[in-house]
């Protein structure tokens, strides 16, 4: 049976990642993206290269509209929905919270919590058995910021990364019933594009001494993480939190 997944930031980084790894395990993909339409249609390519089908969604998830329209078009385009993966997600410029604006705080939580939020509603009414669907799984992405707190950097990240944790407790109970299982990943220093969004594009490289391994990890380990929580073989974990933090 042809199992869909929408991975949301799915153009780069850790979600294109997951979008190369869950098509080569067999998943046809939806990768949604917000600006960079030919990095999309890269991943997708690789997608149909491992003989999935693949749709490119553009939707910025901070809209509540858009994640609507997004979900109306993968159901006339795909079908059904087995899984989601909540990897859409911003950093900002390293600075205190006295230092920092009030549009700071609204794009961050827009973006990296609420959006989450929105696209999990609609992940819900499409696969929970309670509304007629099959179930399977929702990961979303945390951060190891979540627990560390990043202060002097962006604290604001790491305090909607730790709604996205109690999110996924909260959420997991709810729909544990109803054929969802919803698990969170956290990365710790992961070699992406996102640092450089931050404006600190050698972020991971220069705190990577404060890992016990000694190194940064890479998008692969992450997708890994990601493809074992969407997979039956993780077909008792619910309510996880997964640490790929190399120690950290």
């Amino acid at each position: 049976m042809n199992r869909t997944l929408l991975v949301t930031g799915g153009s780069r980084g850790i979600g294109a990642a997951t979008a190369r790894l869950a098509a080569a395990r067999g998943w046809d993909v939806a990768v949604n993206y917000t600006r960079d339409a030919a990095a999309a249609e890269a991943v997708a390519a690789d997608v149909r290269v491992c003989g999935r089908r693949a749709w490119v969604l553009q939707a910025d998830v901070a809209d509540d509209q858009q994640v609507q329209a997004m979900f109306r078009t993968l159901d006339r385009e795909a079908g059904v929905l087995s899984g989601l993966v909540n990897n859409a997600g911003v950093v900002d410029v390293a600075a205190r919270v006295d230092e920092m604006t009030a549009a700071r705080w609204q794009r961050m939580f827009a973006i990296n919590v609420f959006g989450t939020l929105s696209c999990s509603r609609e992940a819900v009414r499409r696969m929970s058995t309670k509304h007629g669907g099959a179930g399977v799984a929702i990961v979303n992405l945390s951060s190891a910021a979540a627990r560390l707190g990043a202060p002097g950097q962006y604290v604001d990240y790491a305090a909607a990364k730790g709604a996205i944790d109690v999110f996924t407790l909260g959420l997991a109970k709810e729909v544990g019933a109803e054929g969802i299982r919803v698990n969170a990943v956290r990365p710790g220093l992961i070699e992406t594009e996102i640092h450089a969004s931050g404006g600190q594009p050698d972020r991971a490289r220069q705190l990577a001494h404060q890992v016990p391994m000694q190194r940064t990890g890479s998008a692969e380990e992450v997708a890994e993480a990601i493809a074992w929580l969407l997979s039956d073989a993780s077909s008792y974990t619910t309510g996880s939190l997964i640490e790929v933090t190399g120690g950290r």
